[in-house]
């Protein structure tokens, strides 16, 4: 695994940038805007990197620090969010305001990433926010009198706020008030 990388960021092109390190070795790796921004050609640098190995090829991507890092690993652990549209994430929003924005319950604000959609948005602060310890925050969600009804009635039947909402957001919507609180159970069950 390449963790990090030290050495001269020689060429641009794109969000691709080739680092050659002192051993004469360049890398051709995917940088994040803030790296770009932040570095100039012929300029020494260090990164955080993610080595992606796939059948046909392996992708380096970079980041300008550990959090970047960290968060970029935490995306790719959501169903569904592969490496570049993780990658694309943390190289549009900044770490801080992605972390505001899960706490915050704010799918816009994830949106605004080119390519990522509504669902995947919710999908990722739904996922990250248990993964970072948040309590997921429904009230910038709308929610019919039913689902107020059914995350009612599975806390009383003593499942934890946080796993109720989550069985909650992965049912049908045209199911009944009663249906729901079975198919959540079940699964549960199942899970």
């Amino acid at each position: 695994m390449i963790g990090k990388i030290k050495g001269r960021l020689t060429e641009i092109s794109g969000n691709i940038g080739l680092i050659e390190t002192s051993s004469g070795i360049f890398y051709e790796v995917f940088l994040t805007n803030q790296i770009i921004e932040k570095n100039l050609p012929e300029q020494e640098m260090e990164i955080y990197t993610y080595l992606q190995v796939r059948e046909d090829a392996m992708v380096l991507f970079g980041f300008s620090s550990r959090k970047e890092y960290e968060l970029f690993k935490l995306l790719i652990s959501v169903s569904g969010v592969g490496p570049k549209t993780a990658f694309s994430v943390v190289s549009f929003i900044s770490a801080s305001d992605i972390v505001e924005a899960i706490r915050s319950n704010n799918a816009d604000e994830l949106t605004r990433v080119p390519g990522l959609g509504k669902k995947t948005a919710m999908k990722i602060i739904l996922e990250l926010s248990s993964k970072m310890k948040m309590d997921f925050d429904m009230k910038n969600i709308v929610l019919s009198e039913d689902d107020k009804v059914v995350l009612d009635a599975l806390t009383t039947l003593g499942y934890k706020s946080a796993d109720a909402k989550k069985m909650l957001i992965d049912l049908p919507k045209n199911l009944t008030v009663e249906e729901k609180i079975k198919a959540a159970m079940k699964k549960n069950k199942e899970a």
